[in-house]
């Protein structure tokens, strides 16, 4: 099964995270299939960017999303109908 999830990046006491649709079974940080966004906790107001079109595809074909990264595309969706 395929999963959309986080891969943590960066340095200690500084993490940055790339947005992947990886292999449900690989560890963290393996290797992703695609990816499809970033998220850096360490900035204030939007600190995300996603594509929503390849989200939508992997959610399409059975891919199962982390609570943050739902979350995300959720924050990301909300962003876009505002915009």
């Amino acid at each position: 099964m395929v999963a959309l999830r986080l891969s943590r990046q960066g340095t200690k006491d500084r993490p940055y995270y790339k947005i992947v649709a990886v292999d449900s079974r690989a560890r963290r940080d393996g290797r992703p299939i695609e990816q499809l966004g970033t998220y850096n906790p360490m900035v204030e107001g939007i600190n995300f960017s996603i594509d929503l079109e390849k989200a939508d595809q992997w959610l399409g074909n059975g891919a199962q999303p982390s609570d943050t990264v739902k979350s995300i595309i959720k924050k990301a969706r909300k962003a876009a109908l505002e915009a």
